[in-house]
């Protein structure tokens, strides 16, 4: 069977991402309040909201459909970091992710009308010292209240400011690319 590929997302991240790997696919967003379990961590966390995205989708898809869904989290100090809420927010975040390692956090789920797959990953990610006006200046000029953990790791705070990076790279960026592009080839849906 030949399936189409939605993408579940508004992250403009992960389009770029998807289209520099040459996937094809339509985009439907479906906006959900984002509440998990207190209970849960890390993983457990990003696998919950990446499932519970691609179940709203699931009543609305053909036979010959299939949806991506995915929720990234900056995990740090035993709890998740999600987007800021305003510019004080983010200056907390990010003056406590300095000269320390976090890990960040995606799961990434495709859904058909009946069934769920999905992968994760996990990227440590070292920052180094980071100024106060540094903080500041990135948060003016870049506006990271969209991004998990209140930074892109393309964007200039991460280019002048982390030191080291273990595991995928893309991951961070919000799509593990590899482990999507395993996801999704027994469907048809990769070159």
């Amino acid at each position: 069977m030949s399936y189409s590929l939605i993408l579940g997302s508004g992250s403009p991240r992960r389009v770029d991402l998807l289209r520099q790997m040459n996937v094809r696919f339509e985009q439907r967003v479906i906006d959900i309040d984002e509440v998990y379990p207190n209970e849960l961590n890390g993983l457990e966390i990003v696998t919950f909201l990446a499932k519970l995205k691609g179940k709203a989708h699931q009543s609305s898809l053909t036979k010959k459909e299939l949806v991506l869904t995915a929720d990234t989290i900056v995990w740090h100090d035993k709890k998740a970091l999600g987007k800021p809420k305003n510019k004080k927010e983010a200056v907390a975040m990010l003056a406590a992710l300095a000269n320390k390692t976090h890990q960040v956090y995606t799961a990434v789920c495709l859904s058909s009308h009946k069934k769920q797959w999905c992968i994760d990953a996990c990227t440590h990610v070292s920052f180094g010292t980071l100024k106060k006006e540094q903080i500041n200046s990135y948060i003016e000029n870049y506006k990271p209240l969209d991004k998990a953990g209140a930074y892109g790791i393309q964007e200039w705070i991460g280019l002048i400011g982390i030191t080291k990076i273990e595991g995928s790279y893309t991951n961070v960026v919000g799509l593990p690319t590899e482990k999507t592009y395993q996801l999704l080839y027994p469907f048809g849906l990769t070159q």
